[in-house]
């Protein structure tokens, strides 16, 4: 377990720099970070982190930043980029970080509206993008870049090497011995430690302000709640840029003294986590059900012996393996034959995964399908789910142990108080709220009262047993022509459970009945089609299948008999759908960076689709533009498979309540 240093008194140590002296001084030599570079993990202490970041803030000193100043940082999880973020903190700059895949016109109003003086870039591809930027942006003064490959001859003088930024910081605090000291002691919980921008579904990005208080704080509360110690071990591959990120690997270490590891790359995230085998983990609902799709592959690809008695450890594992976990009552017989199962099934399955080792692992962004969550749970995998946002610094409900469940997102969060509005929209407040928005006054009134409670604008209600249940974003509830509710976000999850469907976008409101395109999910359903030896040339070739569409077709039934027997939603069962003929793309503006389908962009773009599923048609002409990965366009030319799907009569009230 960790030591009494675990969890220091943050009312003295209330920002990230006086934590990490605090780190340096108590556990020097303990494992702070950890990267993968070349096959090969590398590592650094406490004291190692705090010997760069002091170097690295002298050095960003030298170069002109000062307190107030916000510092941009670009790239994927990278050891010097959480450096970063704690070196501009040291001198009162604020840290302010992008999302690494943004196209440059995404970046340049972010960079334009934060005013950043500068930026730390991880490679030539980032580096690049800025150059294309700078020209037109009035704030940015210099450029530091961590990986060198690509950049020799690269003669910009206000572009750095990172290791000259520290060889400046160690000169500057040979000549100016105790200003790092002074600097740090100067940082306040008050202040504001960092600025992350909102993903901008409807709009521009909003800059989201929160202070040290505001991070710190809701990062001990879960920390404590949960039983989280100095020993945990996890692994940072969400963006930076995102808040989850930036309290799971950045805070919560911070305060408890916990190793990051970053991966070697986005590419070799899952062989990275089955090396490492964290004992906390963070997965949005997607990547969970990516790695059981990968499973579920393999076996059945595996021999006839081993499908069989993985099949059947997997029912007693459902039937018992969550009660187990729970610390519920379970027979002998079933205890007996739970533990046969741990040793040739669970326990091998959860080594592969890399999840042998999980203590804690989370879940959010998007309601989990039941059946997914009750599969990691049934193998002894801790997942729960919790319910945040950018502006409470994630944390707003939290499900307790043993209450655990897959159509709720908990209770409320340490120190965090929830009530529901009677339009039903979820507000909360608590330690967590951010300060305000970035140079936006209208939107920070509209989102937060003057007694701090926050409009999350998410429709939900609490259950009988005091926890939340999320049913969509309160602006998109709406009713079909005939009243009834109509909730795309619940519909769309609902249809995103099932593996072989990846995106979906439902439509409805003030419409005789529901309508929702369908992406496919390549992988699953490609793997589907090959063992049924039916040929295709690539996304777009599979998703026009007669086969693909029976496949999706009993999806969206078993969606509908499954709405049928819920008393609020059995009237907005789907009556059309069709298979788009690409992926939803961040980069074609469809998406937003973590993945939100961006509603009303895609209404506008497929309103001759959408007309279509409201018509008598069968099929939908399609000419568009296509772009491929090598930069070459073409034209795509098709006709779209519109379907009809059965819908189900409304359970009986009895049936319902028996239910």
């Amino acid at each position: 377990m960790g030591d009494a240093a675990t969890a220091p008194d943050t009312r003295l140590l209330d920002t990230f720099s006086k934590l990490l002296r605090h780190h340096a001084e108590h556990r020097g030599d303990r494992i702070a970070m950890r990267e993968k570079d070349l096959g090969i993990w590398q590592s650094w202490t406490w004291a190692e982190v705090a010997g760069q970041v002091r170097d690295l803030a002298c050095g960003l000193a030298a170069l002109g930043l000062k307190r107030g100043d916000r510092l941009a940082v670009i790239g994927d999880n990278r050891p010097r980029l959480y450096w970063s973020i704690c070196a501009a903190q040291a001198l009162g700059a604020v840290p302010v970080p992008l999302y690494q895949d943004a196209a440059a016109e995404e970046m340049a109003f972010v960079l334009e509206h934060a005013e950043a003086r500068i930026a730390i870039a991880e490679d030539q591809e980032q580096v690049d993008k800025l150059l294309q930027i700078k020209p037109d942006n009035k704030a940015l003064e210099q450029i530091v870049f961590d990986d060198p490959r690509g950049l020799r001859n690269y003669r910009h003088a206000f572009l750095h090497d990172y290791e000259s930024i520290l060889a400046k910081g160690r000169d500057y605090a040979a000549a100016n011995p105790g200003f790092y000291d002074a600097e740090v002691a100067r940082t306040k919980g008050a202040d504001v430690s960092t600025m992350l921008y909102t993903s901008g579904t409807t709009g521009r990005p909003k800059g989201v302000m929160l202070s040290y208080d505001n991070v710190l704080i809701t990062a001990r509360n879960a920390l404590q709640r949960e039983g989280l110690t100095a020993d945990e071990d996890t692994l940072a591959y969400l963006p930076m840029a995102w808040v989850g990120d930036h309290i799971f690997s950045y805070g919560q270490a911070l305060v408890s003294g916990f190793t990051v590891n970053c991966p070697e790359s986005s590419a070799t995230v899952l062989t990275d986590l089955r090396e490492l085998g964290p004992t906390y983990f963070f997965a949005p609902p997607r990547i969970y059900e990516s790695i059981l799709t990968t499973v579920m592959i393999r076996m059945e690809d595996a021999g006839w012996l081993k499908r069989r008695m993985f099949h059947y450890f997997m029912d007693i594992a459902r039937r018992c393996g969550t009660r187990i976990l729970d610390g519920k009552p379970v027979s002998l017989a079933d205890r007996l034959l739970y533990r046969v199962g741990a040793l040739l099934v669970y326990q091998p399955l959860k080594n592969t995964l890399g999840f042998s080792r999980i203590r804690l692992a989370y879940t959010a962004g998007e309601a989990i399908g039941p059946d997914l969550f009750d599969f990691y749970r049934a193998i002894g995998v801790n997942v729960k789910q919790l319910y945040g946002m950018t502006e409470a610094s994630v944390f707003v409900t939290i499900q307790p142990d043993g209450e655990v469940r897959a159509d709720t997102v908990g209770t409320p969060a340490p120190e965090v108080e929830i009530k529901i509005e009677p339009s039903g929209e979820v507000l909360f407040r608590g330690p967590g709220v951010f300060q305000e928005y970035y140079k936006n006054p209208e939107a920070t009134a509209e989102a937060k009262t003057a007694e701090g409670w926050v409009h999350t604008g998410d429709a939900g209600f609490f259950d009988a047993d005091g926890h939340l249940r999320i049913i969509d974003r309160a602006k998109d509830v709406g009713k079909l022509a005939d009243g009834s509710m109509f909730a795309p976000k619940y519909l769309e999850n609902k249809l995103k459970f099932f593996p072989f469907i990846k995106e979906a976008v439902a439509f409805g409101d003030g419409r005789a009945h529901v309508g929702a395109f369908i992406n496919i999910d390549l992988e699953a359903v490609g793997n589907w089609a090959e063992r049924r030896n039916l040929p295709y040339g690539g996304y777009a070739d599979l998703a026009s299948r007669e086969e693909v569409y029976d496949l999706i077709q009993e999806n969206v039934e078993q969606v509908n008999r499954d709405l049928a027997g819920d008393s609020h939603l059995s009237g907005s069962q789907i009556r059309r759908f069709l298979v788009l003929y690409k992926e939803l793309d961040a980069d074609d503006g469809e998406l937003t960076r973590t993945r939100k389908v961006r509603r009303n962009f895609v209404a506008e773009r497929y309103g001759t689709l959408i007309e279509a599923l409201y018509s008598d048609a069968t099929t939908v002409p399609v000419e568009t533009e296509i772009r491929f990965e090598d930069g070459r366009t073409g034209t795509f030319r098709a006709e779209l498979r519109i379907r009809d799907v059965k819908t189900y009569p409304p359970a009986a009230p009895a049936a319902q309540a028996a239910a």
